[in-house]
Formats: structure tokens, C-alpha cells, sequence
């Protein structure tokens, strides 16, 4: 990721950060207008200002400079009270995040007994291993998810920050239940069967995303996973200022977009998503730039078609592009979409174009090398290096 120089005072970092709004590349929040970037610079200038001095400076009312700030705290120039300025860079991810508990018998299962075997405990769902991989890539990411009032809710808070991951705007509820998964395999690896606690999501409601609206304004990318509840989703599409990614997690979870689809930056489905959201059965590059012109036609700016090992599809309003997969030597596929829907956020603020931005993605393939969730060799430099392989690859 591009890193602002360090040593640069407040007005030359916000400099940099405006040339890179007006070059539409990574920053999320509305153009100001001429009196709130006055207004803003002498905020910079001085953080403790009072909107009465504000008010003289401008020859305004001070109800509004209130006005103004106000706006300005919308557009996500500015974060909360006290005119903190956005941090440069960063990503905000809402969604899921799971305790998951496995068991594995050491020989056949027998009904209604004790089974001798292993027990794992590890740290999953959708939002979390996406801001994982954004982390592993060096992207700043905060998360905003539900945490309960149980040991998992320490176990997830001691992960995400050994991880760099921002928690301290995460919902905490008392009494709740953290989200967990338990699963129990046979001696072959196989799920014999599985119980999901989620409910606490339901808790994730439009008015705690209106709490955070100043952060998820400033940030420059917003991702969101559809294991949150419609209304907040809808929220989402429809208040935040910064580009919403969208990982739509499975056919029946992806119903909860179709409403807000022409709202969307960008829509990550896999090729069964993207069937039943575009009602096109993709078979072949023809039914799937069909099924992509469909999504599209909603208002959709960008749609990334996970096609397994036939690679990805991608398309925007100009242009479309078919990538096979990248070689790779396959261990495990799980987490590979949530990788490839990293990718693409980091991608996005690289200021990657549409190809660019699909061989990130499918360069994203590192994931399934790995026996884990998250490959550990997942990197920056993994991605780019596998990018340049594409490229050259295609040029031959």
C-alpha cells in the first residue's frame, strides 16, 4: 500500500490527501465546497478553534459555521467533535466475525456416544477474515462487528489485536452471546454436522452505523459482508459517502442486496451469487458478461465474478475482462473468497483499474496454498509479484 511520507505536518498531509480526491483513487468523502475547505483549512491550522472565532474569520453567522461543520462532518472531512481529522487510508470493514469450534472424530462416529478425537478453536466469518487478509496485505482496517459479553468476545478482542485490527468501534452488548460455529467431522475431514449461533448480528441495526457515520465517511473503502441485517445494508448503500464494497457470503444471504444493488460500488459474488442475483446461468464468457450487464444495469458501478478454477470475471460500464486462474498449488479453499474480496479492497487503493484490480484478485489464489483460513504467506509483495506473472502471462 502507498504510505503517506512521515514528517509532513497536518495541512501538507491534507494537501495529499485532497489530490488524491480529486483524482477519485482511494478517498471516499464528498468534494467540499469553497467555504467548508476554508473552513477546513483553518481547522488544520488550528484544531482547537471555536466556531465563534470560525464565524469572524468568515464573516458568517456563527449558526452557520455550525452548518458548515456539520457538513463537513458528513462528507467525513472531519470525525466527532473536537474537528479530528480522518485517518489517512483506511479501511472500514463491517461484518461477521465467528469463534469456531471443530471437532474431529479419530475413527468413525458413533452415535450418541463420546467420541475420541481433536478439538480446534479458531477465529472466522466473513468480515473478520477479509480484515485479516487487508492487514496481511498492510492496509490500516478497522472492524465493526458485534461482540457479546462471554470469554469468545476476549478471544476475538486478544486475535484482532495481535493482528492490528481495529476493534474500539465494535458493538458490545451486554449479556450477548458472541457469534460462534461448531462443527464435528468424521475421521476423513468431512462435516457430518454443524450449529450456528448468530442472532447477535441482529443488534448491528442502522442506528449503530449512524453513530459511526463520521468514521465510515472518512474511510476509503467501506466493505461490507451480507451476514449484517437488510436494514443495515440498506443504510449502508444509502448513507455512506465512501465506496461500498460488498461480499453478498451465499445465494439465500445475497437476497438482502438485490434491493440496494444500484447503490453498490463494487459486488463480489461467486458464480452461483451472481446466477441468482442476475437470474443468468453462466456456462461460458458470453452468459457471464450477460449475467454482469444485468447486475450492472441496476446502477452497480463494478462486479467481480468469482469462477473458481475458471478464474474471475469482471466488468464495469466500459469495459469487461475474463482472467483464468492463476497456477497454484491447492491445499485448502476455504477463505479463498474472503481473500479475493481483500484483494480487491487493496487493490482499489493501489488506484488499480478494473483489469488491475481482477488480477489482484486472482492473484488472490496465495489463499488456497494455505492448510488455514489465512495463508500466512499472504503479503503485499506475494500479490504484486503474481499480478506481474498475470501480465506477462497475457502479453506472451
Amino acid at each position: 500500500m502507498k504510505n503517506f511520507p512521515q514528517g509532513l505536518d497536518r495541512t501538507e498531509k491534507y494537501d495529499k490527501i485532497n489530490k488524491r480526491l480529486e483524482n477519485k483513487l482511494i478517498y471516499g468523502g464528498k468534494p467540499m465546497t469553497k467555504r467548508e475547505r476554508q473552513i477546513l483549512d483553518w481547522i488544520i491550522q488550528d484544531p482547537m478553534v471555536t466556531q465563534e472565532t470560525l464565524a469572524k474569520r468568515a464573516g458568517i453567522a456563527r449558526s452557520s459555521v455550525a452548518v458548515h461543520v456539520s457538513n463537513l462532518m458528513k462528507k467525513g472531512h472531519i470525525v466527532g467533535k473536537g474537528y479530528i481529522l480522518p485517518e489517512v487510508g483506511y479501511v472500514a470493514v463491517a461484518g461477521a466475525v465467528n469463534v469456531d469450534i471443530g471437532g474431529r472424530s479419530a475413527g468413525p462416529l458413533v452415535g450418541r456416544d463420546s467420541n475420541p478425537g481433536t478439538v480446534t478453536v479458531s477465529m472466522g466469518g466473513v468480515g473478520r477474515n477479509i480484515a485479516h487478509n487487508l492487514r496481511m496485505l498492510g492496509v490500516k482496517v478497522s472492524l465493526l462487528t458485534a461482540l457479546g459479553e462471554d470469554p469468545n468476545a476476549g478471544l476475538v478482542t486478544e486475535s484482532c489485536q495481535r493482528l492490528g485490527i481495529d476493534l474500539s468501534r465494535a458493538l458490545h452488548v451486554p449479556g450477548g452471546t458472541t457469534s460462534s460455529y461448531l462443527f464435528l467431522s468424521d475421521e476423513t475431514g468431512d462435516m457430518v454436522l454443524a450449529v450456528s449461533d448468530m442472532d447477535i448480528y441482529e443488534k448491528l441495526t442502522p442506528a449503530y452505523f449512524a453513530h459511526n457515520q463520521g468514521f465510515l465517511n472518512g474511510a476509503s473503502l467501506v466493505v461490507a459482508d451480507a451476514n449484517l441485517p437488510a436494514e443495515a445494508l440498506e443504510y449502508l448503500a444509502s448513507h455512506c459517502t465512501a465506496p461500498l464494497l460488498v461480499d453478498p457470503v451465499s445465494t439465500v444471504k445475497s437476497e438482502k442486496i438485490r434491493p440496494i444493488l444500484g447503490k453498490i460500488h463494487t459486488l463480489k459474488p461467486n458464480r452461483l451469487e451472481a446466477e441468482s442475483l442476475s437470474g443468468v446461468k453462466i456456462t461460458d464468457r458470453d452468459s457471464a458478461r450477460q449475467a454482469a450487464k444485468v447486475l450492472l444495469g441496476t446502477g452497480l458501478q463494478r462486479v467481480f465474478i468469482s469462477l473458481g478454477e475458471q478464474g474471475v470475471f469482471a466488468a464495469d460500464h466500459e469495459q469487461d475482462v475474463w482472467l483464468p486462474c492463476c497456477p497454484a498449488q491447492p491445499k485448502s479453499a476455504t477463505g479463498a473468497g474472503d481473500a479475493f474480496a481483500a484483494a480487491l479492497a487493496w487493490s482499489f487503493l493501489e488506484g488499480e483499474d478494473l483489469i488491475g484490480s481482477a488480477r489482484a484478485a486472482n492473484a488472490a489464489a496465495i489463499a488456497v496454498e494455505g492448510e488455514k483460513t489465512i495463508n500466512p504467506d499472504m503479503s503485499a509483495d506475494a500479490v504484486q509479484r503474481r499480478m506481474q506473472e498475470q501480465e506477462e502471462f497475457n502479453h506472451e
